[in-house]
């Protein structure tokens, strides 16, 4: 196997990195504007070639996996309309408050989703949602040092029956590699989260880090 990747040029050896890549947008437009996102269409040089393509416009989120003294997570049920599914979750939002920073906004939906406020943030896990037609990015929180807030929010629409569940991060982890629950920002972190805490949580870093998947991103997007 060795002798193969190496007479077709690849290195085995190298750490999968994403790099960003700077490519001359040649023309762009919104061809739809819709209640939360837009589609755009870009036309780009790359290979010497003008390539089109159209996306989501997305505003980019933010998650937060809640973990308690336990090992137990916070999950949510919520309908989604799109798949017709009732999916289990963990608090998220949209990042559509302009100039609000990341942490910040996922304070605000733990608030806004389960009453609740943590003492100590880390970043978990940082994402593409869908690259081939989306530029969403995702990034997750873990919660810790948890209260109760004394403000319940009041939830409408598809929030407004949102059902609560603590559950043991290894029933969790269960769940995911059964195929029982199938939203990308719970199995992710819970793959994630269960994988860290097999390293004493060592790849978890500070929660106000810098997140240069959006800096790129968004500076590529003006």
């Amino acid at each position: 196997m060795r002798e193969a990747i190496e007479a077709s040029g690849l290195n085995d050896d190298e750490a999968l990195l994403d790099q960003p890549a700077d490519v001359e947008i040649v023309d762009e437009s919104i061809v739809f504007t819709g209640r939360v996102w837009n589609i755009r269409h870009e036309t780009f040089r790359y290979n010497a070639e003008i390539l089109g393509r159209d996306f989501v416009a997305h505003t980019g989120a933010v998650a937060v996996l809640v973990l308690d003294d336990s090992d137990r997570i916070l999950a949510i049920r919520q309908y989604r309309h799109a798949v017709r599914l009732c999916e289990w979750e963990i608090p998220a939002g949209l990042l559509d408050v302009e100039g609000e920073d990341p942490l910040a906004a996922a304070k605000r939906e733990l608030a806004e989703e389960v009453d609740l406020e943590a003492d100590d943030w880390s970043v978990l896990s940082d994402y593409s949602t869908t690259p081939g037609g989306s530029n969403e990015i995702v990034r997750i929180y873990v919660a810790r040092g948890l209260r109760k807030i004394e403000h319940a929010y009041v939830r409408t629409g598809e929030e407004a029956d949102i059902e609560m569940r603590w559950v043991n991060l290894d029933d969790a982890y269960e769940a995911a590699l059964n195929r029982q629950i199938t939203n990308s920002v719970i199995l992710i972190a819970v793959l994630s989260a269960y994988a860290s805490r097999s390293r004493g949580w060592s790849t978890l870093i500070p929660g106000d880090s810098p997140w240069p998947m959006r800096r790129w991103r968004d500076a590529t997007s003006q």
